[in-house]
């Protein structure tokens, strides 16, 4: 399925959700279970092979996610939530709706949406520094969502909406490459 179908429908879930959360009074504790989610994800091959596998039933999925949302004491919400994403064979879009219903949550409270990647994770320290720039710049709340991606061999990738900073040693090294190719 095309990325823009999938964008489109990850939107919507989470539009939906965003209003029963919203309804409910559990934006907050919604948002912890998503991101609780995420990074399962991120981390576990076999849950991104649950929510990604079309050879397994509707059936199957919604039992296993079900069985997952109540062993991470998600929200009752959240839980029918995945089990609805399930039965409609949805889940193959869950980051997007991840990213779509925190951006809501963000845009709600006036916050920016900064997408750090480091090469290696940061300390408490790195973390407060960084969130406490890029308020400066930025002005206001920044929502700072990191992730480690080793690939990157040192330095961070920072994306704030439509900007981009990349100070990261592998973009270095390749512009160094293509520096060298023009030399000789």
């Amino acid at each position: 399925m095309p990325s823009e179908i999938i964008g489109v429908i990850a939107t919507r879930y989470a539009a939906a959700l965003f209003e029963l959360a919203d309804s409910s009074s559990m934006l907050d504790q919604v948002a912890g279970d998503l991101k609780t989610l995420k990074s399962m994800i991120q981390q576990s091959a076999d849950l991104r092979r649950l929510v990604d596998s079309p050879a397994l039933s509707r059936v199957e999925q919604g039992r296993a996610i079900t069985a997952i949302a109540q062993a991470c004491g998600f929200s009752e919400l959240t839980t029918k939530f995945l089990g609805l994403a399930a039965q409609n064979r949805r889940l193959f879009t869950l980051l997007g709706v991840i990213e779509s219903y925190l951006g809501r949550l963000a845009a709600r409270r006036g916050e920016k949406s900064a997408s750090v990647a480091s090469a290696v994770a940061m300390t408490p320290a790195q973390h407060d520094a960084l969130v406490s720039t890029l308020k400066t710049v930025y002005g206001g709340n920044v929502a700072v969502d990191v992730k480690v991606d080793p690939s990157l061999l040192g330095g961070l990738v920072v994306k704030v909406g439509s900007h981009m900073v990349d100070s990261s040693l592998k973009t270095k090294l390749q512009h160094l490459k293509l520096a060298m190719k023009g030399v000789g």
